[in-house]
């Protein structure tokens, strides 16, 4: 089977294309893979080097080679034609579109919209509320596959080995607490700094608990320096340091060299030995979960006007003059209209975990860790309840590959 896919950033990179080739390797070993990576404010620019070291036998289309694929010219790593083109990361008009130049059949996993009802063969859904998610953009449930979450797949994949190789990792010693920052820019620039403060605070307030970084393979060491130099924005509060190494390995240092927190990559495998877990929203939540590592997260709006929003709100901070007040009351805007920010907790119907919401400071959110560090019958109760959330999920990859298999001829 010839199958291309459609993807963005890290979380879809890692989380849901992984799992599912891995499948298909394992199910139709002679698959010829190709992957596209689409322009989007998500992703980090690290992922077509990522992918070639996950799949070396995978033809690699980045970014600005797509663009021209899109416009219609010819491109070295794309191929000719597809048995299946499959969406799983980017805007829908991207997996559209390189089917409409490559053939076969459509399919889409999570979303759609009413113009692409007919585009799309099949659809591949998350859980029963996805199932009518889908049905309300025009896809017929007969075209409808319910697999489950990918991301669960990836979760234990990732604990059972690394994402890509990386090496290098500092030793970090088990029952601590593990900062989970994210890989967008904003991020790197503002969380990394801002979960050093908190670091900082927490190293006063609970001198004996281990803490460390689990940074993405997807940050790279120069953007981690520059973020560390800068301290992030104003508003965020955070700490300067710089990288040091550290028992083979490489750690974040404060600036007067008297805290030293060791970086792992393969921040999962890591975490399942953690006292907690402290991340922000998204793909890393649900992964967690599958584990069953309780987390505390985090949606600092000391500075709204930097994140990333869906759409062109995106863009209306670069009008002059009022972009950032717009921009500003935009994200607060959209932020208001979840009362649940990490998808555990939305599926759950309730906090399992603890959100920290507003604007932060380091003390306060340092403050909260270590009352959750002290609380063990809660931790182990949220424990439990998030490991059987997502328990179901498990072969969605296999289940989806399978299908693929299927629609493709494979």
């Amino acid at each position: 089977m010839r199958l291309a896919i459609t993807s963005n950033g890290p979380g879809e990179l890692a989380g849901w294309v992984r799992p599912l080739a891995r499948a298909l390797e394992r199910l139709q070993p002679a698959t010829e893979l190709s992957l596209f990576f689409v322009p989007d404010d998500y992703a980090t620019g690290r992922e077509p080097e990522i992918a070639h070291a996950l799949f070396p036998a995978a033809r690699i289309v980045a970014p600005r080679e797509y663009v021209r694929f899109a416009l219609g010219h010819s491109v070295p790593d794309a191929p000719q034609r597809a048995d299946v083109v499959q969406y799983l990361g980017g805007d829908l008009m991207h997996a559209a579109r390189v089917h409409a130049r490559l053939g076969g059949v459509a399919c889409t996993y999570k979303f759609s919209r009413p113009r692409y009802a007919r585009t799309f063969a099949r659809a591949f859904a998350l859980d029963e509320r996805n199932v009518a998610e889908l049905e309300r953009c025009g896809t017929p449930r007969e075209r409808i596959a319910l697999v489950g979450n990918l991301a669960v797949d990836g979760a234990l994949a990732e604990v059972a080995g690394p994402i890509s190789g990386a090496s290098g990792d500092g030793e970090l010693a088990p029952g601590g607490v593990l900062f989970m920052p994210g890989t967008r820019r904003h991020e790197i620039a503002n969380l990394i700094p801002f979960f050093l403060a908190v670091a900082l605070r927490l190293a006063r307030l609970r001198p004996e608990l281990p803490v460390g970084f689990g940074l993405s393979p997807f940050t790279s060491d120069a953007e981690l320096e520059r973020a560390l130099e800068a301290g992030g924005h104003p508003k965020v509060w955070g700490a300067r340091g710089r990288l040091a190494g550290a028992n083979g390995g490489v750690a974040i240092e404060d600036c007067d060299g008297r805290v030293r927190l060791p970086i792992v990559h393969d921040a999962l495998r890591h975490a399942v030995e953690a006292t907690l877990v402290v991340t922000i929203p998204g793909t890393k939540c649900i992964e967690l979960a599958a584990l069953g590592v309780p987390a505390i997260v985090c949606v600092p709006l000391n500075a709204p006007e930097v994140a990333v929003i869906n759409g062109p709100l995106q863009y209306i901070g670069r009008l002059p003059v009022a972009g950032t007040l717009l921009k500003r009351a935009a994200a607060l805007q959209v932020e208001s209209r979840f009362p649940l920010a990490a998808q555990p907790n939305i599926d759950a119907g309730e906090q399992l975990m603890p959100e920290l919401r507003g604007t932060l400071t380091p003390g306060y959110v340092a403050e909260r860790i270590a009352a959750y560090a002290n609380d063990d019958g809660a931790r182990a109760a949220a424990s439990l309840r998030l490991r059987e959330l997502y328990v179901a999920h498990a072969g969605a990859a296999e289940r989806m590959a399978r299908s693929l298999l299927e629609a493709g001829g494979g």
